[in-house]
C-alpha cells in the first residue's frame, strides 16, 4: 500500500472554394458549373513512426468546378481520427500501414499514404518505471524511494480527448488508477463520465492507505499502458474541486486525506496488485466505509456492484492480463541517485515474461503470505511497491532503534542484516535477506534510492495491520518481482501470488 512514512520532506486548417456563384459569364443556360473530382493526393507527416505515436496526415482533392476538400479516412491498421490524425498499432515488427483517403463529394476516389510503423525500443508489454525523486511540483522536497510511471487516459473510445500523467506511483499494495486533480495541484483535469451508486446519486470512494486516505469520484476512462489498453475502466480522480465533504467515517487509519500533491506525493497511484477489484464481492454484500453515495447533501456508504468498483487495469487488457513483473536493478547499501526499470505486463504470455525459476508463494484471500523471524510467524505480511521502506516488528522486536525525532524509521549505529523465512499457502518456502541501515544517513547523503531503508510496523488493532512484514521497495532491488493476479492463470498456477 501507499506507504511514505516521514521522510517525503527533505529537503491544418483547408480553405474552402467559395460556393456558389452563377454568374459566371460563359454560354448562357442556368448559370450552373459542373464539378467533378479526377484525383485525391494523401501525405502524412512524419511518414515514419513508432508503435502508439501519431502521424498527421492531409488530403488535396483536385478536379473541375467546385471541388469539395471534404474526405473520410481510414487505415489498414491502427486508427485515424476524422481529422486526419492517425495513430500506430503496437507492433513487433516492422509494418507498412496504408492511410486512405476518400472524397465525399465522389466516393470512387480516393487517395492513399503508406506510414511505416516501428517497433517500440521495448516490446508493447513493457512499460518504463523510475526512481527519481517524484513530480517536479513536489521540490525542493522528493519523495524517497517512490517508484513511477506514466499514464496516459482518455474519454472512453476517443484516442485524441487523451491526458498523460508523468510520475504516477506504481503500487503492488493496492488495486485500480487514481489520478490527483488539478485541484490538488496535480496534472489531470480530462473530463470523464461520473460514475452512479446504485440509488442514482454520484458514486464516491473513500480510499483507505497506511499514511492516511483519498477521496473522490469515481469515473471511466481508457487507460493506455505501454501498448496495452484497459477501456472504460473505472478510476478515483482525487479531489475535484466539487467533490463533495469527506463523511466522518471515512479515514479509520488516522493518517491525513492525501488530496494534495505534498501530501500525497505523486500525481495518482496505480494499483497493480492482487486482485481484480479494490473490495470485490464484499463491497457488493456488505457496507464498508470505502464507497458512498453521495446526494446533494452528505454522503452514505453503499453497496456497489463489482463492475463499478474501482478495477485492476491490468487485468482488463485484451492480453497479458495475468500478472505483472516490476523488474529493478540491484544498487549499492550507499544508495544511488535515481533508478531505471520496467514494468512488464503478463506472466508466460510472451518471451519476455517467462517466469523462470522464480519460486510462487501463494497468498491468502487477503494477499499475505507468512514471514518468520527469530522463531515466531508473521502470517500477514506481503510485498508492496508502494512502501518506501522494509517496515517489520518494532524495536523492541528488532533490538533496532528509531531515529530520534522521526520514529517511523530505524536508525542503528552501524548497518544490521536480517534473515527471514518467507511462506506461501501453497507450503513454498525460501529465505530471504535484507539490512538495514541508518535511515538518517541514508537520506543526508543526498540520494533517492536505498536498499537498505526500514522501519517499524507496530500492530494497529483498530484496523487490524501491522505487527508483521511489509517488504517495501527496498526489497524489490535485484529482484523480479511477480505478482499474479487473482483466479487468472499463469505458468505458476492461478493466482493470487507473490513470485521472486
Amino acid at each position: 500500500m501507499h506507504r511514505l512514512g516521514n521522510l517525503l520532506i527533505i529537503g491544418s486548417a483547408l480553405l474552402m472554394a467559395a460556393c456558389g456563384g452563377g454568374n459566371g459569364g460563359g454560354n448562357g443556360g442556368g448559370g450552373e458549373n459542373s464539378s467533378s473530382i479526377t484525383s485525391v493526393s494523401v501525405t502524412c507527416s512524419p511518414s515514419t513512426v513508432t508503435s502508439d505515436q501519431t502521424s498527421t496526415c492531409s488530403a488535396v482533392a483536385s478536379g473541375t468546378g467546385n471541388v469539395s476538400p471534404d474526405v473520410t479516412w481510414s487505415a489498414s491498421t491502427g486508427s485515424v481520427n476524422s481529422s486526419g490524425i492517425f495513430t500506430a498499432p503496437p507492433v513487433l515488427s516492422i509494418t507498412p500501414v496504408t492511410v486512405t483517403a476518400t472524397s465525399i463529394q465522389d466516393n470512387t476516389k480516393s487517395g492513399t499514404a503508406t506510414v511505416t510503423v516501428n517497433p517500440a525500443t521495448t516490446a508493447h508489454n513493457v512499460q518504463p518505471i523510475v526512481v527519481d525523486g517524484g513530480p517536479p511540483g513536489l521540490a525542493p522536497n522528493y519523495y524517497v524511494n517512490g517508484v513511477f510511471t506514466s499514464v496516459k487516459a482518455c474519454v472512453p473510445g476517443s484516442t485524441t480527448n487523451c491526458q498523460t500523467i508523468d510520475h504516477v506511483l506504481v503500487d503492488t499494495g493496492s488495486v485500480g488508477l487514481r489520478l490527483l486533480s488539478t485541484a490538488g495541484s496535480g496534472e489531470f483535469s480530462l473530463s470523464l463520465p461520473r460514475q452512479s451508486a446504485p440509488d442514482g446519486n454520484p458514486l464516491v470512494e473513500c480510499t483507505p492507505f497506511l499514511d492516511g486516505f483519498t477521496w473522490g469520484p469515481i469515473v471511466l476512462a481508457d487507460i493506455y499502458l505501454a501498448g496495452e489498453v484497459a477501456s472504460s475502466t473505472p478510476i478515483q480522480v482525487i479531489a475535484p474541486a466539487d467533490a463533495p465533504a469527506v463523511p466522518s467515517s471515512c479515514g479509520n487509519t488516522g493518517g491525513p486525506n492525501e488530496n494534495t500533491l505534498s501530501l500525497l506525493g505523486a500525481n495518482g497511484i496505480l494499483g497493480i496488485g492482487l486482485f481484480m477489484q479494490d473490495c470485490g464481492e464484499d463491497c457488493s454484500q456488505q457496507l464498508f466505509n470505502l464507497y458512498y453515495s453521495c446526494p446533494s447533501t452528505g454522503c452514505v456508504a453503499t453497496l456497489v456492484p463489482t463492475a463499478q468498483q474501482v478495477q485492476n487495469p491490468v487485468s482488463l487488457f485484451a492480453n497479458d492480463n495475468n500478472g505483472v513483473i516490476i523488474e529493478l536493478p540491484a544498487i549499492p547499501d550507499a544508495g544511488q541517485g535515481t533508478v531505471s526499470g520496467s514494468l512488464v505486463f503478463g506472466i508466460g504470455t510472451q518471451s519476455n515474461n517467462g517466469l523462470g525459476s522464480a519460486v510462487v508463494y501463494t497468498t491468502t484471500t487477503a494477499g499475505n503470505f507468512t514471514a518468520a523471524y527469530n522463531g515466531k510467524s508473521y502470517p500477514s505480511s506481503f510485498i508492496d511497491s508502494g512502501s518506501n521502506g522494509l517496515y517489520f516488528l518494532t524495536t523492541a522486536d528488532t533490538g533496532l532503534p528509531s531515529c530520534q525525532g522521526n520514529s517511523g524509521f530505524y536508525c542503528p549505529m552501524a548497518e544490521q542484516r536480517f534473515t527471514t523465512t518467507n511462506t506461501g499457502n501453497n507450503g513454498a518456502s525460501g529465505t530471504a535477506t535484507f539490512n538495514i541501515a541508518n535511515a538518517g544517513t541514508l537520506v543526508a547523503s543526498g540520494n533517492i534510492a536505498f536498499n537498505n531503508l526500514g522501519g517499524p510496523n507496530p500492530p494497529n488493532p483498530s484496523i487490524n495491520f501491522g505487527g508483521g512484514f511489509d517488504y517495501g521497495l527496498p526489497f524489490l532491488f535485484g529482484r523480479n518481482l511477480y505478482v499474479a493476479i487473482e483466479n487468472q492463470n499463469t505458468p505458476g498456477g492461478a493466482g493470487p501470488y507473490w513470485a521472486y
